[in-house]
C-alpha cells in the first residue's frame, strides 16, 4: 500500500508536470513575474468556468475576503454575521477592518451557518452576511439570499473550500458556489481543490461597478500608475501561481469527481458504524466537492481515534478544535453558550480523513478498518 497522505500534491503534479514546467520556464525567460500573460489568461479561464462576469485575482484567500469587504464600502462598527465554526480568517478580516463580527451557530448535518441563527442575530447595525461553504458544500444560499433581500444586507461568500461545487436553485437553474451573492472570495492555498504551489486567491462578482473598485484596491488603489483613487492594498497573484492554476483548472471537475468517489467509498465502509456520522450531501451529487471528508465520532472516542491514527501513521485533521467565540482574540460578552449548542458539540466530535485526488480504495479500506475497530 502506498504511503497515506492527507494531501498528495506530488502525485497530482506528475500529470501536469510538462505543462507546469514549460510555463514556469517561459515566465522566467520573458520575466513577466507580476500581472503577466499567465495571470490574465487564468482570470479569463476562471471567469468562463464559473460563469461569472468578473474574476479579480489576488495574493491569498484572506486578502480576497478583506478586499471584498473593502470594495463593498463597509464602515467601522457595521455588524457582519458569520459562522462560529470555521477557520479564523473569516472573522479575522472583519475585525481587521474595524467591523463588528457577529458569530452564530451552524447546522450539525451540513456544518454550515444556521439560517435561523442568522435571522435572530440581525440588528439595525447589521450590514452583511458571510456564509462559509465549509468542507466543500455550499451553505443554504437561497434562504440566505432571501434573508439578505428582506433586510437589505450584502452577501459575501467565503468559497475557499468549495470551488467547483454546483448550487441547484429551486427554479431549476444551477450556479457555481461563490457566484450567488454580491461577491465571492476563494483561496488557492496548495491543499485546496484548485491549489497553487504557493499562496493565491481571487474575488468573483457580476457587479461591474464593484469589480472596478476591487481592481483598484488590489493594486494600491491605482487605476492609472501613481494615481491613487481609493485606499488600496498590495495583493496580486504572481505569474508562477497562475501558470500552475491554469494547468489544473481544466482538470478541476475531474479532481472533484475523484474526491466524491473517495467520499462514497468512505461512507460505504463506515455506514454500519452507529458511532460514526458520515457527511450529509444536502443537494445534488455535484453540490459537494469534499475539500475535506469530515466525520463525527459520537461516543466520545474522537481523541482516542486521533491517537491511534498517529500510532499508525495515518494523517488526519481536526477542523476546528475551538469555536471562534471562545478564541481569545474574538471573545465578546454578548455571546451566550446556549446559542452555540451545535458548534460546541462539533468541536468535540469532528475529525477529517485523508482526502485528495490520488487516494485509492486500498488506503480507504485500511483507514476505515481502523475507525471501525476503535470506535
Amino acid at each position: 500500500m502506498k504511503k497515506i497522505q492527507m494531501v498528495d500534491l506530488k502525485g497530482q503534479y506528475q500529470e501536469i508536470k510538462e505543462q507546469v514546467d514549460s510555463s514556469i520556464q517561459n515566465i522566467i525567460e520573458n520575466t513577466s513575474f507580476i500581472n503577466g500573460p499567465e495571470v490574465h489568461q487564468f482570470q479569463k479561464d476562471l471567469e468562463e468556468y464559473l460563469g461569472v462576469k468578473h474574476v479579480i485575482p489576488c495574493a491569498n484567500g484572506t486578502d480576497a475576503l478583506q478586499i471584498a469587504m473593502m470594495g463593498l464600502g463597509l464602515k467601522p462598527g457595521d455588524e457582519v454575521i458569520t459562522a462560529d465554526f470555521t477557520f479564523a480568517a473569516t472573522v479575522e478580516v472583519i475585525a481587521l477592518l474595524n467591523l463588528t463580527p457577529v458569530l452564530v451557530d451552524v447546522d450539525k448535518d451540513s456544518f454550515n451557518i444556521n439560517v435561523e441563527a442568522i435571522e435572530a442575530a440581525i440588528t439595525p447595525k447589521t450590514k452583511a452576511i458571510v456564509p462559509v461553504h465549509l468542507y466543500g458544500q455550499p451553505a443554504n444560499m437561497e434562504a440566505i439570499l432571501k434573508i439578505a433581500k428582506k433586510h437589505d444586507l450584502l452577501v459575501i461568500e467565503d468559497n475557499a473550500q468549495a470551488i467547483g461545487a454546483n448550487y441547484h436553485l429551486k427554479d431549476g437553474s444551477t450556479k457555481k458556489a461563490g457566484t450567488l451573492g454580491h461577491v465571492g472570495a476563494t483561496s488557492f492555498f496548495p491543499s485546496k481543490n484548485l491549489g497553487a504551489y504557493g499562496d493565491g486567491g481571487a474575488i468573483f462578482t457580476n457587479d461591474d461597478d464593484l469589480a472596478h473598485i476591487i481592481r483598484g484596491i488590489v493594486n494600491h488603489g491605482m487605476y492609472e500608475r501613481y494615481h491613487h483613487d481609493v485606499v488600496g492594498v498590495n495583493s496580486r497573484l504572481d505569474s508562477f501561481q497562475a501558470a500552475v492554476l491554469r494547468a489544473k483548472l481544466p482538470l478541476l471537475d475531474r479532481y472533484n469527481s475523484a474526491r466524491r468517489n473517495s467520499a462514497k467509498l468512505y461512507t460505504q465502509h463506515l455506514s454500519e458504524n452507529e458511532n460514526v456520522v458520515t457527511p450529509a450531501i444536502l443537494g445534488e451529487d455535484d453540490s459537494h466537492v469534499f475539500h475535506q471528508y469530515t466525520i463525527r465520532i459520537t461516543n466520545g472516542k474522537r481523541d482516542e481515534l486521533a491517537k491511534v491514527f498517529q500510532e499508525n501513521n495515518i494523517p488526519f485533521g481536526i477542523y476546528y478544535p475551538i469555536p471562534l467565540h471562545l478564541q481569545k482574540a474574538y471573545q465578546d460578552e454578548r455571546y451566550e453558550e446556549q446559542n452555540f449548542v451545535n458548534t460546541n458539540e462539533l468541536v468535540k466530535e469532528v475529525i477529517s480523513l485523508p482526502m485528495h485526488t490520488e487516494l485509492d480504495e486500498e488506503q480507504i479500506e485500511y483507514i476505515t478498518s481502523i475507525i471501525n475497530k476503535v470506535v
